[in-house]
């Protein structure tokens, strides 16, 4: 049986020390903060990002730079047969894209899975391929199994300011004051590439009540309905780990029997939206 590595990118949440226990490797995302560029879990940590945020420091997501992958991968390959790589989604960077073409000069020992995942969806992901790896599956057939299986997950995101996204110009800054004035609470969601809107709430309260809403209807009509054993349910945010620990007793009462994860949003998708942010995200189980 051949021995596989499982590489994900920070973008998973899952954190370097995390990461050695779990037996992944995490390849660190790059950020540009002003004229210096950082790299998430090495020397930028959750609350420093946060607070440079916060300043209204310049922040720029990139990608790990090609030399910097194929380190990793070199170093991996020296004890593992295969490398499952597990990026984020497609539809939110062009680090997938540049895996794929890296992974050409690699003769097939390394299969770059493109599953449009991102924070704990792309954790579940990553466990999920270190499963299927320890029932003996090869990397081409863990990366054909995780591609078809793509669909199979939601993220739900209240937002708590729309300054963020008018910062981006994701939204004009008319819509922006008109909703600030409005208290408006956006509810994003992520379904396969992209970050689209999907509904608006005047409280948080309203806000949480539309991301239940949707889970339940996600599982009921394509997860196989309400049972703890055909999904995972996880709670990610963006520097507000007390609403969303509040939220995980909210969701054990609508869900019963569930194991719920909570971890911080990844910072890729945070600097577009801000600090305050609450997510409710389901992924359909593989089957054992």
């Amino acid at each position: 049986m051949a021995k596989i590595a499982i590489v994900t990118d920070s973008n998973s949440g899952i954190t370097q020390a995390q990461a050695k226990e779990l037996g992944i490797f995490v390849l660190p995302m790059p950020f540009m903060i002003g004229e210096e560029t950082y790299f998430e879990d090495i020397n930028l940590t959750q609350e420093e990002f946060y607070t440079k945020l916060q300043l209204g420091e310049n922040i720029s997501t990139s990608q790990p730079s090609p030399e910097s992958v194929m380190k990793l991968w070199d170093e991996i390959l020296k004890d593992y047969d295969e490398i499952v790589h597990i990026p984020m989604s497609s539809g939110l960077s062009g680090s997938c894209q540049s895996a794929m073409m890296l992974a050409q000069d690699y003769d097939g020992k390394v299969q770059v899975v493109n599953n449009q995942r991102i924070s704990v969806t792309q954790r579940q992901s990553a466990l999920d391929a270190k499963y299927m790896a320890g029932k003996g599956m090869s990397a081409a057939e863990i990366k054909e199994f995780m591609e078809n299986d793509r669909f199979n997950s939601s993220i739900y995101i209240m937002l708590d300011t729309l300054f963020y996204l008018k910062k981006g110009g994701r939204i004009t800054p008319a819509a922006a004051a008109i909703g600030t004035m409005l208290k408006l609470k956006p509810v994003l969601q992520i379904q396969g590439e992209k970050l689209d809107a999907f509904a608006k709430a005047r409280t948080s309260l309203q806000g949480k009540n539309m991301m239940i809403n949707a889970i339940r209807n996600d599982i009921n009509n394509r997860f196989g309905g309400v049972d703890a054993h055909n999904v995972w349910l996880q709670i990610a945010h963006t520097q507000n780990h007390e609403a969303a620990e509040a939220l995980k007793q909210e969701l054990m009462e609508e869900f019963p029997g569930y194991e719920i994860h909570i971890d911080p949003l990844s910072l890729s998708v945070a600097c577009h939206i801000g600090p305050g942010a609450l997510a409710i995200a389901c992924t359909q189980k593989i089957p054992e």
